[in-house]
């Protein structure tokens, strides 16, 4: 499933935890956008709560703590990324325009608030090894999962996929339910993703929902993409940074693999 929105100041939802059909995120899921002065406060009785700043200035208040956050942009800056457990509660109060994404589950577990800064989330530069002639490198960057917070129910992190590249290559699956929220550099932006073996048009503000089948993407030349990833563990099956690969294309990941690639011209 693809959404998309035009978002207007204030939350913006995507996604209910609620699963129908059989088919869904298993998350809330949306997006708060803020102008200066605004405010927003963050509880859910039964829920946990993780929310990501994507860009923008403000400010965080959490269990008697302030933390100042400025990131001009998610393609230079590093994430600020916030998880609270269900019965918790944060606010923001924005310095200036804000745009935060927001994602909620079910969770009786209880953890204290922890507000992963830029210096404590894990940037790993994939495709950076001459995989596929470089075709696929991209920055990605986990701020919590099952290793640094077994307490959650939820994974959450960034990509940021190269103009003209590929991400979420090769492509791979697993069982447990994610999202993407797609935040282009230019509004115009564009590229093209596979969503539960159908392929869409992602564009800015997009958000896909995949449950099931390899999920790869690329963006067009000249757009630079940073787009939230969101993984909702299942019961009893946490993603523990589990790929499954497509075997018609794990070759590609042999050493020494070579391909046509315009016979040196």
């Amino acid at each position: 499933m693809y959404i998309e929105k035009t978002l207007r100041r204030g939350y913006n939802e995507y996604t209910r935890e609620e699963v129908e059909n059989g088919y869904g995120s298993m998350m809330d899921v949306g997006v708060l956008l803020m102008e200066p002065g605004d405010a927003h406060t963050f509880h859910e009785e039964t829920k946990e709560v993780a929310w990501i700043l994507l860009q923008g200035k403000a400010v965080a208040e959490f269990d008697g703590k302030t933390a100042a956050m400025h990131r001009p942009n998610p393609f230079d800056y590093g994430t600020y990324c916030l998880l609270q457990a269900a019965g918790s509660t944060s606010s923001l109060a924005a310095v200036d325009k804000c745009k935060v994404f927001v994602q909620k589950t079910a969770n009786g577990r209880k953890y204290p608030t922890h507000l992963y800064t830029p210096d404590q989330t894990d940037t790993w530069r994939r495709g950076a090894g001459g995989e596929c002639g470089g075709a696929c490198e991209r920055d990605v960057r986990t701020s919590f999962d099952y290793e640094n917070a077994p307490h959650s129910n939820m994974v959450l992190g960034e990509v940021v996929n190269l103009p003209g590249k590929w991400s979420s290559y090769p492509p791979h699956s697993h069982p447990q339910p994610e999202v993407y929220f797609y935040h282009f550099e230019k509004d115009q932006g564009f590229g093209a993703g596979w969503v539960d073996d159908e392929v869409v048009r992602i564009r800015n503000n997009g958000l896909a929902v995949i449950t099931k089948k390899p999920h790869p993407m690329v963006m067009a030349p000249g757009y630079a993409c940073c787009y939230v990833w969101g993984i909702r563990h299942l019961p009893g099956n946490p993603w523990e940074k589990t790929r499954i690969d497509d075997p018609a294309h794990t070759w590609m990941l042999e050493p020494g693999a070579t391909f046509w690639n315009g016979g040196g011209k």
